[in-house]
């Protein structure tokens, strides 16, 4: 008995539930941090249109924000192995990072 949970123990069941499956397209994302969490919204901007809606909120323990970077970083890695290099476009963008505490969870 002793063996079968230490067996378990790394096995992680993940439920998809089918509206979120499909995702949701974000083209900018602004970072803020406090001191116990970070906060991601991501954001859909469209031409033309002045407002751009927050479609979803990520809230991430400072441990789990490194461990979503190293995870982000791998995977590029993997990404461009197989594809090639990520060519970041030239000219003005809106920063994907905003810096200190400025959002409000």
């Amino acid at each position: 008995m002793e063996n079968k949970n230490k067996e378990n123990q790394g096995n992680l069941n993940i439920e998809l539930p089918e509206e979120v499956a499909h995702g949701i397209y974000s083209n900018l994302a602004v970072i803020s941090h406090s001191g116990s969490e970070f906060i991601i919204d991501f954001v859909r901007m469209m031409p033309g249109i002045p407002k751009a809606p927050v479609k979803s909120r990520i809230i991430l323990t400072p441990d789990n924000a490194k461990r979503l970077l190293n995870a982000l970083r791998e995977n590029i890695r993997k990404y461009e192995q197989t594809f090639g290099e990520i060519k970041e476009q030239k000219g003005p963008q809106v920063p994907m990072n905003f810096g200190g505490p400025t959002a409000k969870a």
